[in-house]
């Protein structure tokens, strides 16, 4: 008896405390509830719409603010915090890709291997780019695998070589995406054979003349079959690329609109590959042949996986950790792997890699963890590209607090810029550096067209973690009093006691 009476004693004491930390939240909500409500009024949001919403991670109950929290808005590129702590929650942070070259039958006495080489591809984002830690450049792997082939006795290919890409399905890019970023790197394709960051350099002539033409000098690497048709001028006033590259995938005939600056030295920009996994072949064919080792069948992808019981296994590669390529996706920004991770969701779930499947595992792993009910996102990518993604605040806080608990929060929260980075917070222009609070605001931002977003964590004085979301949508031009009223909300947080 005496024992349960001192339970419900230290019962009345925990809810006694709980209401007490509810009032004191509250308290401490009133002034920025009120700053947010007035700022509505700014001529920036004129016509638009904003919503937003901030709680301490460990009291998720009491918001210090909240606005337009429950009405759906474009994330642009906070989006991929949902895509990222998926992933982190599928895999693990240590999980690593593989690509696996096979040969379809043994060499002979002489070297010569009566068949055909293989190159399965297990979807691993970053192959052959270096943009993340432990990963290898293009040359580097193409080398590798050629030595595995020399390593096996192979001297001689009397078939050809093929980029396996069943492991995908579908569309390879959202069909919502623009058809004005569609062809630009941003927006490469993705393969389950990706390469290079599915990206190539084309190179202008040097143009110091305002208002002329600019013509293609050429691209790195060079493309079988591709065509490049410029109608590209020079503009002597902007400093900035302008330039769009127009073309669907596995398009070759590609164009190109818009301005680049005068310059004396030649201009570059940054293309998306038409067919990332048939480029990959072609390369590896050119590197065999350099090695004097003769391919007499051409490159080529087949979407049918073969059997590979029957075959020999030449060289598995791994890629880099997730939680590298997720740093590389959350402070970079970057769309492709972004998109690549969605898919591997359906991969783990022993489905075709396909965008809707992707989607499909992602809005399963919202769901069973609370994150966000069926009608609170409306989603076409997992990169926050496509202008017609939507998502409620609610849901971008929901998935920040349950990070906040999770055994890989430390990778996530390293995977947000800071406003000191030279990445992906521009948004922020450092405007904490000079009070040393920069390590204490991790975020996402997200802009596309009309579109700009932040949210992420910060600290208040005394080292408790909240979590914000700001979402504006509808803009009508790049005032930059939005990022102001941005970042004064997220200076209040950090004033909080």
């Amino acid at each position: 008896m005496v024992s349960v009476a001192l339970r419900n004693i230290n019962m009345k004491k925990f809810f006694l405390l709980a209401g007490l930390l509810s009032s004191f939240v509250t308290a401490l909500a009133q002034p920025l509830q009120s700053f947010i409500e007035e700022k509505q009024q700014l001529p920036v949001l004129s016509g638009a719409i904003w919503g937003g919403v901030a709680a301490y991670t460990q009291d998720s109950s009491t918001p210090l603010f909240t606005y337009n929290a429950k009405t759906r808005l474009t994330p642009a590129s906070t989006l991929k915090l949902l895509t990222t702590a998926a992933a982190l929650e599928t895999f693990g942070p240590d999980h690593r890709f593989e690509t696996k070259l096979y040969a379809s039958a043994t060499p002979d006495a002489n070297g010569v291997l009566n068949g055909d080489l293989y190159i399965q591809g297990g979807a691993d984002p970053t192959l052959g780019s270096t943009r993340v830690v432990g990963a290898e450049k293009a040359e580097t792997v193409l080398n590798t695998w050629a030595k595995a082939i020399e390593k096996a006795g192979i001297r001689h290919i009397k078939g050809s070589i093929y980029a396996d890409i069943s492991a995908f399905e579908g569309p390879s890019i959202a069909p919502k995406v623009n058809w004005e970023n569609m062809g630009n790197y941003f927006a490469a394709p993705a393969s389950a054979l990706s390469f290079n960051d599915n990206l190539f350099e084309i190179h202008f002539k040097p143009q110091p003349i305002a208002n002329h033409p600019a013509e293609v000098a050429y691209t790195v690497p060079q493309i079988p079959d591709l065509k490049l048709q410029s109608f590209v001028t020079t503009d002597g006033k902007s400093k900035k690329d302008n330039a769009y590259v127009f073309g669907a995938p596995g398009q070759y005939d590609l164009k190109i609109f818009g301005t680049i600056p005068t310059n004396k030295t030649g201009f570059t920009i940054k293309g998306a590959l038409p067919d990332p996994a048939l480029f990959t072949m072609h390369m590896l064919r050119q590197v065999l042949q350099d090695k004097d080792i003769p391919v007499d069948g051409a490159a080529q992808t087949v979407t049918q996986s073969p059997d590979y019981k029957q075959m020999t296994l030449l060289h598995t590669y791994y890629s880099p950790k997730l939680k590298d390529i997720v740093l590389i996706v959350n402070k970079r920004s970057f769309n492709l792997y972004a998109d690549m991770l969605l898919r591997q969701l359906a991969l783990a779930a022993g489905q075709k890699g396909s965008l809707d499947n992707g989607l499909m595992q992602l809005q399963n792993f919202l769901q069973k963890n609370k994150i966000a009910g069926k009608s609170d996102t409306v989603l076409y990518d997992g990169s926050g590209l496509a202008r017609d993604n939507l998502l409620t605040p609610q849901v971008l806080l929901n998935t920040l607090i349950f990070m906040s608990n999770s055994p890989y929060f430390k990778d996530y929260y390293n995977s947000l810029a800071t406003p000191d980075d030279r990445g992906d917070l521009l948004v922020l222009r450092r405007f904490l550096k000079p009070q040393k609070r920069v390590d204490q605001v991790h975020l996402k931002g997200g802009t596309i067209d009309s579109v700009k977003t932040a949210a992420g964590y910060v600290k208040d004085r005394d080292g408790n973690l909240i979590a914000f979301v700001l979402m504006a949508n509808n803009l009508a031009g790049k005032d930059e009093s939005l990022l102001r009223f941005h970042e004064n909300i997220i200076k209040q947080l950090l004033q909080l006691p």
